[in-house]
Protein backbone atom coordinates (compact mmCIF):
# COMPACT_ATOMS: atom_id res chain seq x y z
CA UNK A 1 0.00 0.00 0.00
CA UNK A 2 2.86 2.54 0.77
CA UNK A 3 4.38 1.95 -2.87
CA UNK A 4 1.38 2.68 -3.90
CA UNK A 5 0.60 5.84 -2.56
CA UNK A 6 3.95 7.09 -2.79
CA UNK A 7 3.37 6.44 -6.54
CA UNK A 8 0.10 8.08 -6.68
CA UNK A 9 1.58 10.93 -5.18
CA UNK A 10 4.82 11.31 -7.31
CA UNK A 11 2.29 10.96 -10.21
CA UNK A 12 0.40 13.97 -9.03
CA UNK A 13 3.31 15.77 -8.07
CA UNK A 14 4.71 15.13 -11.90
CA UNK A 15 1.54 17.00 -13.42
CA UNK A 16 2.22 19.53 -10.50
CA UNK A 17 0.87 22.94 -10.17
CA UNK A 18 1.16 24.22 -6.45
CA UNK A 19 0.12 25.16 -3.19
CA UNK A 20 1.42 26.52 -0.26
CA UNK A 21 3.60 24.42 2.34
CA UNK A 22 4.32 26.07 4.89
CA UNK A 23 3.90 29.62 6.52
CA UNK A 24 6.34 31.98 8.91
CA UNK A 25 3.93 33.88 11.19
CA UNK A 26 4.65 35.63 14.35
CA UNK A 27 8.46 33.80 13.83
CA UNK A 28 6.99 30.57 14.00
CA UNK A 29 7.06 27.92 11.54
CA UNK A 30 3.90 26.10 10.40
CA UNK A 31 3.06 23.40 7.91
CA UNK A 32 0.17 23.17 6.31
CA UNK A 33 -2.08 20.43 5.11
CA UNK A 34 -0.55 18.13 3.01
CA UNK A 35 -2.83 17.32 0.10
CA UNK A 36 -0.80 13.84 -1.08
CA UNK A 37 0.57 12.91 2.70
CA UNK A 38 -2.70 14.23 5.32
CA UNK A 39 -5.28 12.02 4.26
CA UNK A 40 -3.26 9.03 4.61
CA UNK A 41 -2.26 9.43 8.30
CA UNK A 42 -4.30 8.29 10.53
CA UNK A 43 -4.87 10.48 12.98
CA UNK A 44 -4.59 13.26 10.66
CA UNK A 45 -2.15 15.67 12.01
CA UNK A 46 -3.52 18.89 13.03
CA UNK A 47 -3.17 21.82 10.94
CA UNK A 48 -3.83 26.05 10.76
CA UNK A 49 -4.30 25.38 7.19
CA UNK A 50 -8.18 23.78 5.45
CA UNK A 51 -7.45 20.98 3.36
CA UNK A 52 -7.11 21.96 -0.27
CA UNK A 53 -8.08 19.63 -3.39
CA UNK A 54 -4.19 19.06 -4.05
CA UNK A 55 -1.95 20.93 -6.79
CA UNK A 56 -4.74 21.30 -9.50
CA UNK A 57 -6.99 24.29 -9.81
CA UNK A 58 -10.13 25.06 -9.25
CA UNK A 59 -12.10 26.45 -12.55
CA UNK A 60 -14.92 27.95 -11.99
CA UNK A 61 -15.81 30.86 -10.14
CA UNK A 62 -19.28 29.87 -9.25
CA UNK A 63 -18.12 26.24 -7.35
CA UNK A 64 -17.92 26.64 -3.44
CA UNK A 65 -14.28 25.16 -3.74
CA UNK A 66 -13.28 28.83 -5.03
CA UNK A 67 -13.51 29.74 -1.14
CA UNK A 68 -10.79 27.74 0.44
CA UNK A 69 -10.10 25.14 -2.42
CA UNK A 70 -12.39 21.62 -2.10
CA UNK A 71 -13.10 18.53 -3.98
CA UNK A 72 -16.53 19.48 -6.04
CA UNK A 73 -15.51 17.37 -9.02
CA UNK A 74 -15.69 14.62 -6.67
CA UNK A 75 -18.73 15.58 -4.67
CA UNK A 76 -17.92 16.75 -1.51
CA UNK A 77 -17.83 20.54 -2.44
CA UNK A 78 -15.51 23.01 -0.72
CA UNK A 79 -12.89 22.80 2.15
CA UNK A 80 -13.88 22.07 6.03
CA UNK A 81 -12.58 24.27 9.12
CA UNK A 82 -8.72 23.13 10.61
CA UNK A 83 -8.28 22.45 14.05
CA UNK A 84 -5.82 24.97 15.31
CA UNK A 85 -5.20 28.43 14.75
CA UNK A 86 -1.89 30.40 14.93
CA UNK A 87 -1.24 33.32 16.66
CA UNK A 88 -0.77 36.23 15.53
CA UNK A 89 -0.21 40.50 16.20
CA UNK A 90 -1.92 42.95 14.19
CA UNK A 91 0.55 44.66 11.80
CA UNK A 92 2.62 41.84 11.75
CA UNK A 93 3.78 39.87 8.70
CA UNK A 94 2.89 36.60 7.24
CA UNK A 95 5.65 34.66 4.89
CA UNK A 96 3.39 31.91 2.95
CA UNK A 97 5.75 29.11 0.94
CA UNK A 98 4.33 27.84 -2.34
CA UNK A 99 5.91 24.35 -3.66
CA UNK A 100 7.84 25.09 -6.58
CA UNK A 101 5.56 26.98 -9.43
CA UNK A 102 5.96 26.53 -13.12
CA UNK A 103 7.46 29.17 -14.80
CA UNK A 104 4.49 28.95 -17.36
CA UNK A 105 1.57 29.62 -14.78
CA UNK A 106 2.19 33.63 -14.74
CA UNK A 107 -0.52 35.84 -12.47
CA UNK A 108 -1.31 37.96 -9.80
CA UNK A 109 -1.13 36.46 -5.89
CA UNK A 110 -4.03 37.69 -3.48
CA UNK A 111 -5.03 37.81 -0.27
CA UNK A 112 -8.57 37.76 1.79
CA UNK A 113 -8.92 37.78 5.51
CA UNK A 114 -12.43 37.43 6.58
CA UNK A 115 -13.27 37.37 10.74
CA UNK A 116 -14.46 34.45 12.04
CA UNK A 117 -17.15 34.13 15.13
CA UNK A 118 -15.98 34.65 18.64
CA UNK A 119 -15.54 30.86 19.53
CA UNK A 120 -12.72 30.99 16.39
CA UNK A 121 -12.81 29.22 13.13
CA UNK A 122 -12.93 25.58 13.92
CA UNK A 123 -16.30 24.72 13.58
CA UNK A 124 -16.89 28.38 10.97
CA UNK A 125 -17.85 27.75 7.16
CA UNK A 126 -18.81 31.54 5.61
CA UNK A 127 -20.85 30.26 2.82
CA UNK A 128 -21.85 32.27 0.44
CA UNK A 129 -21.78 35.59 2.97
CA UNK A 130 -19.97 38.95 2.39
CA UNK A 131 -17.28 38.60 4.82
CA UNK A 132 -14.12 38.67 2.92
CA UNK A 133 -12.12 42.12 2.79
CA UNK A 134 -8.81 42.27 0.46
CA UNK A 135 -5.54 42.93 2.43
CA UNK A 136 -3.00 42.17 -0.20
CA UNK A 137 -2.34 41.45 -3.87
CA UNK A 138 0.31 41.71 -6.22
CA UNK A 139 -0.36 41.77 -10.05
CA UNK A 140 1.71 42.37 -13.38
CA UNK A 141 4.50 44.62 -13.44
CA UNK A 142 3.78 46.83 -15.75
CA UNK A 143 3.50 45.04 -19.12
CA UNK A 144 6.70 43.31 -18.16
CA UNK A 145 6.82 39.19 -17.41
CA UNK A 146 7.38 40.00 -13.74
CA UNK A 147 4.10 39.14 -11.99
CA UNK A 148 3.21 38.19 -8.16
CA UNK A 149 4.11 34.46 -8.95
CA UNK A 150 7.15 35.05 -10.02
CA UNK A 151 9.36 35.12 -6.96
CA UNK A 152 7.20 31.59 -6.48
CA UNK A 153 9.01 30.26 -9.75
CA UNK A 154 12.60 30.44 -7.86
CA UNK A 155 14.47 26.92 -6.22
CA UNK A 156 15.06 30.07 -3.38
CA UNK A 157 11.42 30.81 -3.06
CA UNK A 158 11.24 33.96 -0.85
CA UNK A 159 7.37 33.32 -0.38
CA UNK A 160 4.58 35.45 -1.13
CA UNK A 161 3.50 37.67 1.75
CA UNK A 162 0.57 39.64 3.39
CA UNK A 163 0.64 41.43 6.53
CA UNK A 164 -2.27 42.10 8.74
CA UNK A 165 -3.79 45.18 9.10
CA UNK A 166 -2.61 47.09 11.96
CA UNK A 167 -5.49 48.62 13.09
CA UNK A 168 -7.79 45.10 13.21
CA UNK A 169 -9.83 44.49 15.34
CA UNK A 170 -8.31 41.50 17.63
CA UNK A 171 -10.35 37.80 17.08
CA UNK A 172 -10.45 34.91 14.95
CA UNK A 173 -9.81 35.40 11.11
CA UNK A 174 -9.60 32.60 8.20
CA UNK A 175 -7.35 33.76 6.12
CA UNK A 176 -7.73 32.73 1.82
CA UNK A 177 -4.59 33.19 -0.31
CA UNK A 178 -4.65 32.60 -3.95
CA UNK A 179 -2.89 32.41 -7.22
CA UNK A 180 -4.56 32.68 -10.15
CA UNK A 181 -3.06 31.24 -13.51
CA UNK A 182 -3.45 33.43 -16.56
CA UNK A 183 -1.56 30.96 -18.96
CA UNK A 184 -4.53 29.62 -19.73
CA UNK A 185 -5.75 31.63 -22.49
CA UNK A 186 -4.17 29.18 -25.14
CA UNK A 187 -5.42 26.10 -24.12
CA UNK A 188 -8.33 26.76 -21.11
CA UNK A 189 -11.60 29.05 -21.03
CA UNK A 190 -10.35 31.29 -18.71
CA UNK A 191 -8.28 31.48 -15.79
CA UNK A 192 -7.11 28.72 -13.42
CA UNK A 193 -7.52 29.33 -9.40
CA UNK A 194 -5.41 28.16 -6.58
CA UNK A 195 -6.79 29.05 -3.44
CA UNK A 196 -6.33 27.64 0.16
CA UNK A 197 -7.26 29.24 3.19
CA UNK A 198 -5.52 29.31 6.63
CA UNK A 199 -6.72 30.25 10.42
CA UNK A 200 -5.36 33.00 12.76
CA UNK A 201 -5.82 34.48 16.17
CA UNK A 202 -5.04 37.75 15.83
CA UNK A 203 -4.13 39.89 18.87
CA UNK A 204 -3.55 43.69 19.16
CA UNK A 205 -5.28 47.32 20.78
CA UNK A 206 -6.82 47.92 17.18
CA UNK A 207 -10.37 48.28 16.88
CA UNK A 208 -11.45 48.27 13.30
CA UNK A 209 -13.82 45.85 11.49
CA UNK A 210 -13.14 46.35 7.84
CA UNK A 211 -16.61 47.23 5.61
CA UNK A 212 -17.08 46.75 1.98
CA UNK A 213 -17.26 43.41 1.96
CA UNK A 214 -17.09 39.97 -0.75
CA UNK A 215 -18.28 36.74 -1.07
CA UNK A 216 -16.75 34.15 -2.80
CA UNK A 217 -18.03 32.27 -4.84
CA UNK A 218 -19.26 35.83 -5.77
CA UNK A 219 -16.52 38.43 -5.94
CA UNK A 220 -15.09 37.10 -9.21
CA UNK A 221 -17.08 36.63 -12.53
CA UNK A 222 -15.80 34.51 -15.43
CA UNK A 223 -16.18 37.85 -17.84
CA UNK A 224 -13.92 40.08 -15.35
CA UNK A 225 -10.85 41.66 -17.38
CA UNK A 226 -8.87 40.23 -14.89
CA UNK A 227 -9.90 36.60 -15.42
CA UNK A 228 -10.72 36.39 -19.21
CA UNK A 229 -7.16 38.48 -19.79
CA UNK A 230 -4.65 36.87 -22.21
CA UNK A 231 -1.01 37.45 -20.35
CA UNK A 232 0.81 36.80 -23.62
CA UNK A 233 -0.39 40.32 -24.39
CA UNK A 234 1.82 43.34 -23.38
CA UNK A 235 -1.05 45.07 -21.73
CA UNK A 236 -1.84 45.87 -18.32
CA UNK A 237 -3.70 44.14 -15.53
CA UNK A 238 -6.34 44.60 -13.52
CA UNK A 239 -6.61 42.40 -10.43
CA UNK A 240 -10.10 41.31 -10.00
CA UNK A 241 -11.94 41.67 -6.72
CA UNK A 242 -12.37 44.90 -4.34
CA UNK A 243 -9.88 47.17 -3.53
CA UNK A 244 -7.37 46.43 -0.87
CA UNK A 245 -8.32 47.10 2.83
CA UNK A 246 -6.27 49.98 4.50
CA UNK A 247 -5.83 50.97 7.87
Amino acid sequence: MRIVLSTLAFAALAAAHGYVDNATINGKVYTFYQPYVDPYINPAPQRIARPIQGNGPVQDVTLADLQCGGYAAGGVVGSKPAALHADAAAGSTVTLRWTLWPDSHVGPTITYMARCPDAGCTSYMPGTSTVWFKVAETGRSGTSNTWGATPLMKNDNAGATYTIPSCLKPGYYLVRHEIIALHASYSYPGAQFYPGCHQLKVTGSGSTTPSSLVAFPGAYKATDPGVTYDAYKATTYTIPGPKVFTC
